[in-house]
């Protein structure tokens, strides 16, 4: 069956950028590095980082995230380019508007649902498991039916509170402004990188050599099953890209917040799992705190709370910029009309798409309070990939149909890096599971009946 020609109708970059679009310019480069550090640093080291060393890498995860790490930096290179080039808040759904047409466009924009909305309520579970123990350190021990989901144990559980809670307090900050919520941010990062720096310097005294004298006790296919489990460890950093219409000069500084805050967060990864596999057998580290375990392994138990500590606010920083990320990106499919206009509403004092997080940020707080982690976290990961592999595709059409572009970041060593990103990116997601593909098809397909109900009636582009 041919694909009809007005589906696949692109919108031209000058289309894409010259828009009033009312959001606030604000951001610099530093800030936006400080969003992309707090969008990726939470869940992933703070918890998968011992499980994927005990379950499927062994000390050789820290290779494991080595490999997520370059096929991340593949991809952020591809974005970089885009988003120079194209500096608006619709990310993936842009860029794919502008190089593979309106159709593929909303395929993408509705598949970063998957990516930013499903990622916040995962993460808003994580957030509160780490805060009921918090308080159970301290003596008080909150209900079991307000701190379990209904679906997640019928019989025990009522709502996830905490969790509700903590996205819909966000909400409103994201309402008030991206100026107090950048720095909000600010201190969240600052507080989870001290911690975790704390963490290296003070767990390298303690490494034990022999705990990598089995270094891949599953072999490389155990490697390469951690990479894709770590995977989500590094989702968030082209939630940066999200922000390019409200950054002072996007062209300079998304680039540097992109590459940026990818590079520290790589880093910092690899300097956690090599300490924390040293100080403790990978055997022993499949538990919901493998850091705190870790220093309490060694008799560095004041250190345990400091973490904890640094874990709410890293999961707290994490959820702000996926929200944020999330919001913006319906923000800019409203002002395509593929959505409806409730969505491009901009509020008059803050500067900020209100309506569009306010609806966004009830829709993730209802599911972080009854939905069961396992069950959003399953279609996160292929989400992502499926959106890098459509990035890195951009690049190199951009390329070939509009070399004369002038771009202000250039990709380096195109179609290869493009290639490899694509290539690197569907080897993971075939390595997903079976039903975690069931699943995306039914969730695009879902998307395909609101984008022919809705989307192709008031297109803007094919209206005007």
């Amino acid at each position: 069956m041919q694909i009809p020609k007005q589906l696949l109708q692109r919108k031209s970059v000058d289309a894409l950028t010259d828009v009033e679009h009312g959001l606030k310019q604000t951001l610099t480069a530093k800030d936006l590095t400080i969003l992309g550090i707090g969008a990726v640093i939470g869940a992933g080291i703070f918890v998968l980082t011992g499980i994927a060393a005990a379950k499927y890498a062994g000390p050789a995860i820290v290779v494991s995230f080595i490999l997520a790490g370059i096929a991340c930096g593949l991809a952020a290179m591809c974005y970089s380019e885009l988003a120079a080039m194209i500096p608006v808040s619709g990310s993936a759904y842009s860029y794919a508007y502008a190089t593979m047409g309106e159709l593929m466009a909303w395929i993408i924009g509705w598949d970063l649902i998957l990516e930013y909305a499903l990622a916040s309520s995962t993460v808003a579970i994580g957030w509160a498991g780490y805060l009921t123990s918090f308080f159970d350190a301290l003596g008080v021990h909150l209900p079991t039916y307000l701190t379990t989901a209904y679906l997640a144990n019928p019989e025990a559980g009522f709502v996830n509170l905490p969790a509700a809670a903590i996205i819909l307090l966000l909400t409103g900050l994201l309402v008030l402004g991206i100026r107090q919520s950048a720095i909000f941010n600010f201190v969240m990062v600052l507080i989870k990188s001290a911690v975790i720096v704390i963490f290296i310097v003070a767990g390298a005294g303690h490494v034990d050599t022999a705990n990598w004298s089995n270094f891949t006790p599953f072999g490389f296919g155990g490697v390469l099953t951690g990479a894709g489990v770590i995977f989500f460890a590094y989702i968030g950093f082209d939630a940066v890209s999200t922000a390019a219409q409200e950054a002072i000069n996007p062209q300079r500084d998304v680039p540097i917040g992109i590459i940026g805050s990818l590079a520290v967060c790589t880093l910092l990864y690899i300097l956690v799992a090599g300490v924390l596999t040293g100080i403790i057998s990978y055997t022993e580290l499949n538990v919901p705190a493998p850091i705190a375990l870790a220093v309490d392994h060694v008799g560095m138990g004041w250190l345990s709370p400091i973490i904890k500590i640094a874990a709410i606010a890293g999961l707290t920083s994490v959820m702000l910029v996926l929200l944020m990320g999330q919001s913006r990106i319906f923000f800019s499919m409203a002002k395509d009309q593929l959505l409806p206009p409730l969505f491009a509403q901009v509020h008059p004092k803050f500067q900020t798409p209100h309506l569009s997080t306010i609806l966004v940020g009830v829709a993730v707080s209802l599911l972080a309070g009854f939905m069961p982690i396992e069950k959003l976290g399953e279609l996160v990961s292929i989400g992502t990939l499926f959106a890098f592999v459509l990035v890195c595709g951009g690049v190199w059409i951009l390329r070939n149909s509009h070399p004369e572009m002038e771009r202000h970041f250039k990709c380096p060593a195109v179609p290869y890096v493009p290639i490899g990103g694509i290539l690197v990116c569907l080897s993971l997601m075939v390595g997903l599971p079976i039903d975690t593909w069931i699943r995306l098809f039914v969730w695009l397909l879902l998307g395909f009946l609101i984008y022919f109900g809705y989307g192709v009636k008031h297109s803007q582009l094919r209206s005007s």
